[in-house]
């Protein structure tokens, strides 16, 4: 989460939040100065998943792509729906609550393997950064190594 706030506040100007989309969903929220204001934590989008099909007798597992439809037709149209959908609702509501709370409007950019996932469902998610934890390791490399 440092490297990414690193990384973000190096491209941003203002405040910002970096929403990983790895194990687990984080929304790390950075001001313009580059202090980490504070943190969400969400189960991942795969995390779900497995734990639908893992925990219950009859859900399969199931291919994380957006469904032709909000209204599932069958059970694997209604679990894309319910985390495609349903995910993108929690992004959305995270980052209007983030900028309720700074009275400020902020910058996200989204990283991690399903990123795009959801960032095609949303007009809240204005990058996707695919690198940014190495790129932020890079900036600290170079602070710390020359």
């Amino acid at each position: 989460m440092v490297a990414n706030a690193i990384a973000a506040q190096a491209k941003c100007k203002g405040n910002c939040m970096v929403i990983d989309f790895g194990t687990a969903l984080t929304f790390t929220t950075i001001s313009e100065e580059g202090e980490i204001l504070g943190v969400a934590i969400a189960p991942g989008l795969r995390t779900a998943i497995k734990s639908l099909a893992g925990d219950t007798a009859q859900l399969p597992h199931v291919k994380l792509e957006t469904p032709p439809s909000v209204l599932g037709k069958n059970t694997v149209h209604a679990i894309q729906s319910g985390v495609i959908v349903g995910f993108t609702g929690l992004v959305e509501h995270i980052i209007v609550q983030t900028e309720k709370t700074l009275n400020s409007n902020i910058t996200v950019i989204a990283t991690g393997g399903l990123s795009a996932s959801i960032a095609e469902q949303t007009n809240k998610i204005h990058r996707l950064e695919k690198n940014l934890t190495l790129d932020g390791l890079k900036i600290i490399g170079e602070i710390c190594f020359g």
